[in-house]
């Protein structure tokens, strides 16, 4: 697998994930059996895949699907193929879609979906037998007013239009709110692709403009050159800010006076690397997560900033485009240092708030322009992070534990609301 492995395995990150939550139930005020509440998911799904290879013989693949809570609405998360993916892993993001769902206040609870695979591996024969196998198996938890699935790590719009398509022929009818990320040509809303990246730059942005930066000039590294990273890093350039760094999963490209971000695209999707790219230096991934630059968008997996790694970050600002990518440990250190940290749930929700509007379309059967979806997007971003930095001077705590605070409040008084029934 050329991505680079997650630094925390999966339990670590689901404790990690739940001290957070503890913590933020203690900060609210709210009686410790909300926290147990939320500490468990409501459904865990761990399902065997049978799937048929090339070669005739049969393989066979882990799948799960974690239901967090539903309290505000039908659950909601994303579905990826990873070697490592386990059950520990798949309920910790579970969870941070709950709170990222609440910190955007979309009427949604959290879900996530994987599958212990490596897609890399697999013909397109073979990933489309193992997603319509794993669709069936999952078919009676999920549908449009239970649980939406969504693309994830190593997923994209071709799965969810299998997905969609597997789930409309057991349900008789045609579905395509089923699932959001599909293609536009099925129901697919405009501006998805976009939407994540473009979310974690608009964070970044409004960080920069809290702390009286502004955003002209300012000195940006991003690691991880997927989807999020180049859609930021591409956004972040047109706005006028200097990226000087990407990285990918074979290594680092660096230029202190600025990259090209739209050839360093083009020549990406020719050579499926950054690497190579004309007039900048070579990197390593950890290199460029200690280069003296303004602001750092981590955006390729979990734990990358960890307690080894985070004592050379020179960043004032933080912008989390990955879920997950800087560790409780870490964390600390970057508050003692006064660096500004937009959070996973607040930094990369522009993806779950497209598939939300796609959703609304779909069940609606309307179609709107990307710069109408694009700029609901943007109005709600940027209200939810005024929300959470409010909440963060309200209890005097970092801007990753007041969106925390924020979206737990939100769950909480959901589930006070509705009452324990029967």
């Amino acid at each position: 697998m050329s991505q680079p492995k997650p630094q925390l395995g999966g339990s670590e990150f689901l404790e990690d994930v739940l001290r957070k939550v503890k913590e933020a139930v203690e900060i609210t005020g709210y009686d410790s059996s909300y926290y147990e509440v939320l500490r468990y998911p409501k459904v865990q799904l761990t399902v065997s895949i049978p799937v048929r290879m090339r070669d005739g013989s049969i393989r066979t693949f882990i799948g799960y699907r974690v239901q967090h809570s539903n309290a505000r609405g039908p659950y909601k998360g994303g579905i990826r193929y990873y070697p490592t993916t386990d059950l520990d892993e798949v309920t910790a993001l579970a969870m941070l879609m709950t709170y990222k769902c609440a910190v955007v206040d979309l009427p949604y609870g959290g879900a996530k979906g994987g599958v212990a695979c490596n897609p890399k591996e697999l013909t397109r024969d073979e990933l489309e037998r193992l997603t319509r196998r794993y669709t069936y198996m999952i078919y009676d938890i999920i549908g449009p007013y239970k649980d939406i699935p969504a693309p994830d790590v190593y997923t994209d719009a071709q799965v969810m239009a299998w997905i969609m398509d597997t789930y409309s022929q057991l349900a008789g009818r045609q579905t395509p709110e089923v699932v959001t990320g599909k293609p536009v040509a099925l129901g697919g809303s405009e501006g998805r692709e976009e939407a994540t990246g473009l979310g974690t730059a608009i964070g970044l942005r409004e960080a920069a403009k809290a702390l009286n930066m502004g955003i002209k000039g300012l000195r940006v590294a991003v690691e991880g050159f997927g989807n999020v990273g180049s859609y930021a890093a591409m956004y972040l350039h047109e706005w006028g800010a200097k990226v000087v760094a990407v990285s990918d999963s074979k290594g680092g490209v660096y230029n202190p006076e600025g990259l090209n971000v739209p050839k360093l695209i083009e020549h990406k999707k020719r050579t499926g690397t950054v690497l190579g790219f004309e007039g900048a230096k070579e990197i390593t991934d950890e290199e460029l997560l200690h280069l003296d630059v303004d602001a750092l968008v981590p955006a390729a997996v979990e734990g990358t900033i960890n307690a080894r790694t985070v004592h050379d970050v020179k960043a004032k600002i933080v912008s989390e485009g990955a879920n997950g990518p800087v560790t409780s440990d870490a964390d600390r250190v970057l508050s003692e240092k006064g660096v500004f940290v937009v959070p996973d749930i607040l930094a990369n929700a522009g993806g779950v708030t497209v598939s939300y509007f796609e959703w609304v379309q779909n069940l609606k059967r309307e179609k709107w322009t990307k710069e109408e979806v694009l700029a609901k997007m943007e109005a709600k971003l940027v209200k939810a992070f005024h929300d959470v930095l409010n909440t963060s001077r309200k209890y005097a705590v970092s801007s990753r534990m007041g969106a925390m605070c924020l979206a737990v409040e939100r769950v909480c008084e959901a589930i006070k609301l509705l009452n324990i029934w029967p």
